[in-house]
């Protein structure tokens, strides 16, 4: 492993803190980070530095920002990581703009919008390896006529992009859909909100939080998977806008004896090698056990904000990136089966919130050995010490006023 490179990860988020983290934990280094906007996630930190351009997600701006910390930096290897779709999306569609000495996951522009586009997804690989809900979509400059649904549905928005770049009372990641009343309230509310893509309206599959699984996948530049997990998620974020999120997970675990955990791990595996994807994603499914199959949701174009999780399975985030990208190794398969307990929320949550009663069992008696993404023991900060002790306070109001049920 080589220190002879620099880091520059773009975005201020929980996912922009741990690839910071695993940089500091891997080679002793602070990560530097260009965000938008301040975030509590990587405020108070001694591991990282952090600057923020207001316009970074303009896209001549964008160029122009990453290029100039390139040109400071000309002799010198730069990994270039992205934590989320708008950053993954202006790099892939500027790679012949940016900086020689940048070194990320060359993405082909067209397959990622299949992936960040989700009606472009649902379309483009139904029955192509992968199983997923039965799916609607309605066009809000066009449609008038709402298709025949059974309730709940679910309701999301198609071009994620352009929908997180909007602000409006009420916005919700995901919308849980109780009767017609108030399907069209809120679809009204999206498009008075200005949104102008298409929506996505997909059957609800019964379950609790713990019918929801996670898969991080890494794919070498060479189109090959390297690392492949397998987590059962005990319980989601509660929020708005983090509805959808794990907040507690255990990896190599499953209270579903009979679900083909093996035969999803291969059709995710033959699913992305087949797009020639390459870098990390995250794969966000829910188990159907009326069809005894795994529905994906959704497949995230970069690692998810709990995928810090592989990194205490031997499967460091940023080494693995360097080691592919950067000294161009030959990566091992990592198939992380073993079991790592991950959670953001603290215990009296996971006592009160998670139904299924296996999981919890499991979850208390690994709590001792968790790990939380946001609290490195490296980073010594009295302020960020007691911001992350405010968090824990307020996930217990979260979890009291949540909107959404399972």
């Amino acid at each position: 492993m080589t220190q002879d490179f620099k880091i520059l990860i773009l975005g201020s988020d929980a996912n922009a803190y741990y690839m910071a983290r695993c940089y500091y934990e891997a080679f002793g280094k602070k990560a530097h980070l260009i965000g938008k906007e301040k975030l509590a996630f990587t405020k108070f930190s001694n591991i990282l530095t952090v600057e923020y351009v207001d316009e970074l997600w303009q896209e001549k701006c964008f160029v122009k920002t990453i290029n100039n910390y390139a040109r400071s930096f000309l002799k010198d290897k730069i990994l270039l990581v992205s934590t989320n779709e708008t950053y993954s999306e202006l790099i892939a569609k500027n790679k012949l703009l940016l900086e020689d000495n940048l070194y990320y996951c060359k993405q082909n522009w067209q397959l990622l919008k299949t992936l960040i586009d989700k009606e472009l997804f649902y379309k483009t690989y139904q029955n192509f390896y992968l199983s997923f809900p039965e799916t609607y979509y309605f066009n809000l400059l066009e449609d008038e006529c709402l298709p025949i649904l059974d309730f709940p549905c679910i309701l999301k928005p198609a071009d994620v992009i352009s929908y997180n770049h909007l602000q409006f009372l009420g916005k919700h990641k995901i919308y849980k859909i109780e009767n017609m009343e108030e399907l069209n309230a809120t679809i009204l509310k999206i498009k008075q909100a200005g949104y102008k893509g298409k929506l996505i309206l997909q059957e609800y599959i019964p379950g609790d939080d713990s019918h929801l699984f996670d898969s991080v996948v890494y794919v070498d530049r060479n189109f090959k998977v390297k690392v492949i997990s397998f987590a059962q998620i005990g319980l989601q974020e509660r929020t708005f806008s983090m509805v959808g999120n794990a907040a507690t997970l255990i990896n190599g675990f499953t209270t579903f004896p009979n679900a083909p955990i093996y035969d999803m791990k291969c059709a995710i595996i033959s699913f992305m090698e087949a797009i020639k994807y390459t870098g990390f994603a995250e794969i966000d499914m829910k188990y159907d056990a009326r069809s005894n199959t795994f529905k994906v949701l959704e497949i995230n174009a970069r690692q998810g904000r709990s995928s810090y999780y592989i990194s205490k399975l031997g499967a460091n985030l940023i080494s693995i990136m360097t080691d592919d990208l950067i000294l161009k190794k030959n990566l091992p398969m990592l198939y992380l089966n073993n079991q790592v307990l991950l959670s953001f929320v603290p215990k009296s949550i996971v006592k009160k919130y998670v139904q299924n009663s296996a999981f919890k069992k499991k979850a208390l008696a690994m709590w001792k050995f968790r790990i939380s993404p946001m609290e490195c023991k490296l980073d010594k900060n009295l302020k960020r010490f007691f911001l992350l002790k405010r968090r824990l306070w307020h996930y217990k109001k979260d979890y009291k006023n949540a909107y959404w049920v399972s």
